[in-house]
């Protein structure tokens, strides 16, 4: 015997989540199950409105409302050194520091050969035209440590090095095989505060 269909249903776009196993899903689908109908309108409603009102920032690829992010447009920000991230989620994470005062690019994702993701599917392109036109003094690689991250931070390196800018790779900090999502504050300044030039 099992759930009805539609619990069924929920249970598996629930598990799609990253980080929610089988057992997790079936107690947050039953949870939604039990709620309120107020509730469970509430959470479709905020699901909805996320997703028809958030886009990409078209300068850095942070999430944002408005065409540029409140981060890009800002007057107090450092334009003269980009810190080059794989993901919107990792520009939160290193604002949650204080340490970074620059701007940002988000590649979208990292080099992976074996999931059929090459240079062409991130945004590597925008980030040379962009330092082409903008002329930085410097892009800090604030990329995982993790073997894909790395191999897209020397990729990133290759591609700048023609380009007369000053690349940084964040310092030692991250433990192998982590993300940036998953450092705390106080190890990401100190990641970023011992960056090197590759």
């Amino acid at each position: 015997m099992d759930y009805p269909k539609p619990v069924q249903n929920l249970i598996v776009l629930v598990a799609k989540l990253p980080g929610i196993g089988k057992r997790s899903a079936e107690r947050i689908a039953l949870h939604l199950l039990k709620a309120s109908p107020e509730t469970s309108r509430n959470l479709a409603q905020a699901i909805l409105e996320t997703k028809s009102k958030i886009h990409n920032c078209s300068r850095c690829g942070n999430y944002t409302e408005l065409d540029r992010c409140e981060i890009c447009t800002g007057t107090r920000r450092d334009q003269s050194i980009i810190c080059v991230v794989e993901g919107p989620n990792d520009i939160l994470s290193l604002e949650r520091t204080g340490s970074f005062t620059g701007v940002y690019h988000a590649l979208m994702g990292r080099i992976s050969p074996l999931n059929g993701i090459g240079p062409e599917q991130l945004r590597i392109t925008a980030l040379i035209e962009r330092v082409r036109q903008e002329k930085p003094n410097e892009v800090v690689l604030a990329l995982g440590a993790e073997v894909e991250s790395e191999a897209t931070a020397h990729f990133v390196a290759e591609q700048l090095q023609p380009l007369d800018v000053a690349v940084t790779r964040i310092g030692l900090g991250l433990p192998a095989g982590s993300t940036l999502e998953a450092a705390d504050e106080v190890t990401l300044s100190r990641a970023l505060e011992g960056r090197r030039k590759l």
